[in-house]
């Protein structure tokens, strides 16, 4: 199966394509904030290469060329963030105040967390920037000394997770405000946050993009100090 499948060079690409149309059509069928396209997508692909018995190595070569995708969609948020100028220029402090301390939450969580559970500075490490895009991450993963594996997972699942109950937070917490909302999904869930934030709104997608680009700035300076903790 690898063997004639690394033939075709677009494996990957049209059946991580097809994947996340079926995933879509699953997501709305089930008409559950928890049933995510973007979860459900990973659960289809992970699946089908066991079942099917075929290599990461083999779908990869293919759906590689996704990742292409990847500069202009996030070049795109600049066009909602443009549209809010204005908006963002009234909060500019509330926006900066936020984004700090959502950072310093997540350090002191994840301190916390592998302080109870025993974990080694080298997790810890691996685990401190896993709410910024996985450019951001990597980097600064390699930087403090984490493994880049570890970071690659966490910054996924943190993401799909955030993503999937973004508005379960909000309507628990009654958090109705379009640029709190924003910053909470930019901030906490990175590039996946910000797609929840876009499908509630123009405005909340706006803050959260903001948001997704000031905390990964501002991790990249941060971390390194709370990583000297462990």
């Amino acid at each position: 199966m690898n063997e004639f499948l690394m033939d075709s060079s677009y494996f990957g690409l049209f059946f991580g394509l097809f994947a996340f149309w079926i995933s879509t059509k699953i997501s709305k069928a089930l008409k559950s904030n928890l049933a995510n396209p973007l979860l459900i997508n990973t659960v289809i692909v992970i699946l089908c290469l066991l079942v099917l018995d075929i290599d990461y190595e083999t779908f990869n070569q293919g759906a590689s060329h996704l990742t292409y995708f990847l500069t202009p969609a996030t070049v795109a948020l600049a066009i909602p963030m443009y549209k809010q100028v204005e908006l963002l220029k009234k909060n500019m402090t509330a926006i900066l105040v936020s984004i700090l301390c959502g950072i310093a939450a997540n350090a002191l969580c994840i301190f916390g967390l592998c302080l109870a559970f025993g974990l080694s500075p080298e997790v810890y490490h691996s685990l401190l920037p896993k709410s910024v895009t996985t450019a951001i991450a990597l980097g600064v993963s390699a930087e403090i000394g984490g493994v880049s594996s570890l970071t690659v997972a966490s910054v996924v699942v943190t993401g799909l997770f955030g993503n999937a109950i973004a508005r379960i937070v909000c309507r628990i917490f009654k958090i109705t405000n379009p640029v709190a909302i924003g910053l909470g999904c930019g901030n906490a869930a990175h590039a996946i946050g910000t797609v929840a934030a876009l499908e509630i709104g123009e405005v909340e997608g706006a803050m959260s993009g903001l948001a997704m680009v000031i905390a990964g700035v501002l991790t990249a300076v941060l971390v390194p100090l709370a990583a000297g903790w462990m």
